[in-house]
This record gives structure tokens, C-alpha cells and sequence, in this order.
């Protein structure tokens, strides 16, 4: 992994530091309020993105081990991720080929085979069709062919992208435009998965929008954290992946170091996000952690969900556990009570009619650049993705 390139936008935030300045876009930027309630608009979404693109599902620290699993459900899909016994990470529909029956329920666990519940249909780690209750009274069909519908997936950084088309041919190295080189940094393949839980907020872009803002912190959260949070923001992106961070003194104190003794936890600083759909926040508590936010739209436009994921850096003694315990519940407040609460009203505000766009400021270039991305995503042919995630940071 290059450090090189961490370096250059640590000196890049010296700079502004300096200077007391910020990037800026070239101007305000303004988007229709009916993109984030218009059914059609939201039913593109779905099509074109979510069930087009590849989606961080899982965590390395999650299926650590030969035979580990996790079943859920994705954007209405029911996906099974697993780490076979020759340690590979794949992904299949969770659905028995003989009647469509779920074969594992939503969770996590460890096992060498997965049998349906419905007619005892056994497959092994691989997906392959491995027993057939009364075969010899079912009739003659392949078995071969007729293992669990495979998913293309991939491990990187830590992170487990698995595309819920079984027939794309996406790739997702292209698609992370290098970013996971980026996301090494952090070292999460060690980490260890602490806790989960699950939120429910509003239209799934205006939670995004706010992984991406920071000039609302001292506001919106001026009660819980916000009054010692800079409300400045430096963008970098990695096609439609972005990093947002602040000004950062704490890179004054080592200005005059060699580079190569740069502190990487702190140049890792900020917010770093995955298109479409995750929001990396680093934290302290109970020991260095962070919290990973899996955003999935709910049922309707005006509906998501957000399953927050903590991790943290080395497995904790009693003492940290409770202390990374409370911090995740504060975070789970801020969120829900706080984000989203506001979110929720946002939107009902926004169907009223009262303005026909929302505005992102010169200094909110992360969100304009959100949106520039999902627009041309929502046109763009298969034919056309490689060419569009061919882009290089900028």
C-alpha cells in the first residue's frame, strides 16, 4: 500500500491549515427536492445503482475463519456470504435451488454445509449441490448445475463488495478507482467486530448528504459533540469515493519530521465514504475504533435503513468493552435522534412544495460531487461504467 499518496493530501491540509482556508467548488450547486421523493427517480436508483454497482456487505472481521457466514438481506435481496474451507470469500443468493426457500436465516455463524430448511437440500462452502433428500424418488436431474446462484464478490482492505447481479462483469477494481489502496491504511483486515445495530432514517441521499457534511456539526449536534467539531471541510475523491476532512494543526507538530515518520492514524483522519452506501468515522473510545454505517434504501422513497457496525483495532479487556459499549450508544443517539430526527422532518418540509431545490454551498463540494456521480449513473448504459470509473482521483 502507498503512503505517498497520504502524505501529499496531509501536505495538501498543511497548506490550508496555514492559511485558514478551505477548498472550494466553483459555485453553489442546486438540486431538485423531488430527487429525494419522486418514486420513479428512487425506483432508478435501486436498478441503476444499488443492484447495479457492487456494495460493501460485509467486514473481513466478520468471517474470519473457513466456514464463517453471514446471511442478510440487501436492497430486497436475500445474499449469503461466506468464507469457504479454503479460506476464499464468495457470495450466492440465499435461495435453495429446488422450491426458491431461504436456506440460512439473517445472522452470523460457522458451518461446513448449508441444508434448506424446507426440503433438507444440503450444499457445501462452495455452493455446490451436495445432497438431495430421497434422491432416487425426486427423479434424474444435474446436480452440478444446480448449486446456489453465485454473486460476484471480492475482499479488500478489510471489506467484503459483493454485486448483487449475478450476470455483471463490473469490475470492482475499477469501480474502487483505487480507493481501497487507501482504505488499507486503516489495517482492518486484523480488527475485531465488537458490536452492530440497526437505525431506521429518511430517503437514503439525504442521510448520505450528511456523511458527507461537516458544516453542520457544531449546529445540529452543538449538545452532544459538535461544539469541539471544525465545521471546515477538504475534500478528496476517488471517482465517486470521497474522504472529508478538516484543517488539521495536529500536522503542524510534525511539519518538520521526515515524512516517512508521519503519524498514519492521524493522516487517516475524517470521514471516508464508499459510494454508494458506507460512512467510515474514526473513534476513540474503549481504544482506537471506528464506526462503519451500512445505508440501504427501506421500502419506500421516503424510508432507509443504516446497520452501524463498530470495530475496533485489538479484540478489548472488560474494562474497554464497556467503555467502546457506551460510545457506540452515543453514536446510535447521535445518529437516530439527532440526524435522523432532522432528516425526517427534512423531507416531509421538502414535499411540501414550499422550495423546488435544495442548495449545497461552495463549501459542500462532497455533496455536489455526490449527486454528479448519481446523475450520470442513472443514465449511464453497462457498456458505459468502465469508462466513467476509469476516472482517476482528482
Amino acid at each position: 500500500m502507498s503512503k505517498a499518496e497520504l502524505i501529499e493530501m496531509a501536505k495538501h491540509n498543511l497548506v490550508h491549515t496555514k492559511a485558514g482556508t478551505i477548498d472550494q467548488a466553483p459555485s453553489v450547486g442546486r438540486i431538485p427536492v423531488e430527487h429525494y421523493y419522486d418514486p420513479e427517480r428512487w425506483q432508478l436508483e435501486i436498478r441503476q445503482v444499488f443492484k447495479r454497482l457492487p456494495l460493501m456487505l460485509a467486514m473481513t472481521a466478520e468471517l474470519k475463519n473457513p466456514g464463517d457466514y453471514k446471511a442478510m438481506e440487501a436492497v430486497g435481496v436475500p445474499v449469503l456470504i461466506n468464507r469457504n474451507k479454503d479460506g476464499e470469500v464468495q457470495a450466492f443468493i440465499n435461495s435453495c435451488s429446488h422450491r426458491g426457500a431461504q436456506i440460512m436465516e439473517e445472522g452470523r455463524g460457522n458451518t461446513h454445509r448449508f441444508t434448506c430448511p424446507y426440503h433438507a437440500w444440503t450444499y457445501n462452502t462452495d455452493g455446490d449441490l451436495i445432497g438431495v433428500l430421497a434422491k432416487e424418488d425426486f427423479g434424474e436431474f444435474d446436480m452440478s448445475c444446480n448449486g446456489l446462484t453465485k454473486l460476484p464478490a471480492v475482499e479488500r482492505a478489510g471489506l467484503i463488495w459483493v454485486t448483487l447481479d449475478p450476470n455483471s462483469t463490473l469490475d470492482t477494481d475499477l469501480f474502487l478507482s483505487g480507493y481501497d489502496a487507501m482504505l488499507e491504511h486503516f489495517g482492518f483486515k486484523d480488527w475485531h467486530f465488537f458490536e452492530s445495530r440497526t437505525v431506521a432514517g429518511p430517503n437514503w441521499k439525504i442521510a448520505y448528504d450528511g456523511y458527507l457534511d461537516l458544516y453542520h456539526l457544531p449546529i445540529l449536534h452543538k449538545d452532544t459533540f459538535g461544539s469541539q467539531m471544525p465545521n471546515r471541510a477538504l475534500y478528496n475523491a476517488w471517482g465517486p469515493h470521497q474522504r472529508a476532512s478538516s484543517p488539521d494543526p495536529r500536522l503542524l507538530e510534525t511539519e518538520n519530521e521526515p515524512e516517512e515518520t508521519w503519524d498514519v492514524d492521524t493522516m487517516m483522519s475524517g470521514v471516508w465514504t464508499i459510494f454508494p452506501h458506507i460512512s467510515i468515522a474514526g473513534f476513540d473510545g474503549g481504544g482506537r475504533s471506528v464506526m462503519i454505517s451500512q445505508l440501504f434504501p427501506g421500502d419506500a422513497p421516503g424510508e432507509s435503513f443504516t446497520v452501524q457496525n463498530y470495530l475496533m483495532q485489538n479484540e478489548p479487556n472488560e474494562e474497554q468493552a464497556k467503555a467502546a459499549h457506551e460510545q457506540f450508544l452515543f453514536l446510535e443517539h447521535v445518529v437516530r435522534d439527532e440526524d435522523y430526527a432532522t432528516g425526517l422532518k427534512q423531507q416531509k418540509a421538502m414535499k411540501t412544495g414550499a422550495n423546488t431545490h435544495v442548495m449545497f454551498g461552495r463549501n459542500e463540494g462532497g455533496g455536489q460531487n455526490f449527486h454528479a456521480w448519481l446523475d450520470k449513473l442513472l443514465t449511464a448504459t453497462d457498456d458505459e461504467l468502465p469508462g466513467l470509473f476509469g476516472l482517476q482521483k482528482r
